[in-house]
């Protein structure tokens, strides 16, 4: 399709390998396909049959299978994130590198206007050679990037060490309450350092990829995130377009809710069941595991939680603190698989979300039910900057207290953010929460904001192919 000829636009998405980058690639893409633009999505061939009914317009979203390599010590078949720990992303990375004569091939034949893409820092000197633009989708939070960027410049420019600079906020950040704990700044010096071998190391990536895209976007709104805008493109040094809160859509399958879980539901009052889902690929340590459970159960409330088992444990049932099944018996469950989580969430008894505040996540959290309030645990990356910005800038929600340096939580104080949120009548700042979080859930779900940032980022788009 020739650009001087019409204004609609074919664009390639190429996410990470990892769900939590390919679902809101592909968010993105319903909200540009319902406009009538064109998609070719490249997603792992075996992850296909997992994402497949999340799209809402395959006459305009085709997607494109690609091979994944085998890379010596990643396990046969693994493709995503989902299939190896974390000690083993390195090597999906290589992987990843070595599909880029594949998507050569396949950008030839397709001829898009635009590229997506976000871990695949090749991507921009593989598209200029082909005469396309790319667009580097900052799926993690505006706020940590601006944050990070901010500290590396400072890094630079002052010597000072960047564990240091972590601790405080970046001079001229909007907001000193957003800031890393001791044990959280240990993670993002050794991302740092990340690398196998002589290979390019992990933030190298992506700084390569953002330095040399035609321009950024980034999921989020100035109705949030405005202050952070302007800081983030001055320490990236690229124009940030924004997208909007990218409400995601439900899955096209026409599945309802298990019967398992609508009758465990039901049995409860409305607004009173703690959700917890902390996400695919996080795994507690043992002794955090039981302590979240634990306290669950000092709260007094029902509970759902779907989690993995701990590290060191085989099952959910082995990891159990001792005598809890009989003690929770009839008004908590533990589940260890997959959960339908859209449907849970939108379940009316369910009345708090315990969220490791993944964007996606957190998302559905605020939007799905109008009664729900969130309790966060972050972990790690943008989750950690999505919490501090709910808890502490737009006090919509409550962030579990955790020890400065090493990072844990207790069981009392998991039962404290979780009464903090569900007793309103005894709380002045719960009251609060629950307004705050009223208020931010009507914005995002109001749908002249949504359509309004798609119509802007499109033009936007077709700006940069003149």
């Amino acid at each position: 399709m020739d650009p001087a000829h019409s204004s609609d636009l074919h664009i390639v998405m190429f996410p990470w390998f990892g769900l939590g980058h390919i679902m809101p690639f592909l968010h993105i893409s319903n909200k540009l396909a319902r406009k009538g633009h064109r998609i070719s999505f490249f997603v792992p061939a075996k992850t296909l049959s997992k994402i497949q009914h999340f799209n809402r317009f395959p006459r305009l979203i085709t997607f494109f299978p690609i091979t994944v390599p085998h890379v010596d010590g990643l396990p046969v078949g693994a493709e995503t994130t989902s299939d190896v720990p974390s000690p083993f992303y390195l090597l999906l990375m290589t992987a990843m590198d070595r599909t880029e004569r594949d998507v050569e091939l396949l950008l030839l034949e397709l001829k898009p206007h635009i590229v997506f893409f976000d871990v695949a820092y090749w991507i921009p000197k593989l598209a200029c050679k082909l005469g396309i633009k790319t667009v580097y989708f900052l799926v993690l939070n505006l706020v940590m990037a601006g944050y990070l960027s901010g500290c590396e410049r400072a890094e630079q420019e002052m010597s000072i060490p960047f564990e240091k600079l972590l601790l405080q906020p970046p001079s001229s950040f909007p907001d000193s309450s957003i800031k890393l704990h001791l044990h959280e700044t240990r993670f993002f010096v050794r991302r740092k350092t990340l690398g196998l071998g002589n290979d390019i190391k992990l933030d190298d990536r992506l700084r390569i990829g953002r330095a040399e895209c035609d321009a950024l976007v980034s999921k989020g709104c100035k109705e949030i995130e405005g202050p952070f805008v302007e800081f983030a493109e001055r320490n990236i040094g690229k124009p940030m377009l924004l997208v909007g809160p990218v409400i995601p859509e439900s899955p096209t399958n026409g599945l309802g809710l298990e019967d398992k879980w609508v009758n465990f539901l039901c049995g409860f009052e409305a607004g009173s069941v703690i959700y917890c889902g902390l996400g695919s690929e996080t795994v507690l340590k043992k002794d955090q595991f039981q302590e979240l459970l634990l306290g669950f159960e000092l709260s007094g409330y029902p509970f759902l939680a779907a989690l993995k088992p701990p590290f060191g444990t085989e099952t959910i049932e082995e990891a159990l603190p001792e005598g809890f099944e009989g003690r929770v018996k009839g008004r908590g469950v533990v589940h260890g698989g997959w959960i339908q989580q859209q449907l849970i969430l939108k379940h009316p008894s369910v009345g708090c979300y315990v969220t490791h505040c993944g964007y996606g996540s957190m998302m559905e959290g605020l939007v799905l039910n109008e009664s729900c309030q969130l309790v966060m645990i972050p972990f790690a990356n943008d989750q950690i900057y999505n919490a501090r910005l709910i808890a502490n800038r737009l006090k919509a929600g409550v962030e579990v207290e955790r020890g400065e340096e090493d990072g844990f939580f207790t069981r009392e104080s998991v039962c404290k953010a979780i009464r903090t949120v569900m007793e309103e009548n005894y709380s002045e700042v719960g009251r609060e929460i629950r307004a705050n979080c009223s208020k931010l859930r009507e914005l995002l779900l109001n749908k002249d904001t949504e359509s309004s940032y798609i119509d802007d980022l499109i033009k936007k788009l077709q700006d940069l192919m003149s």
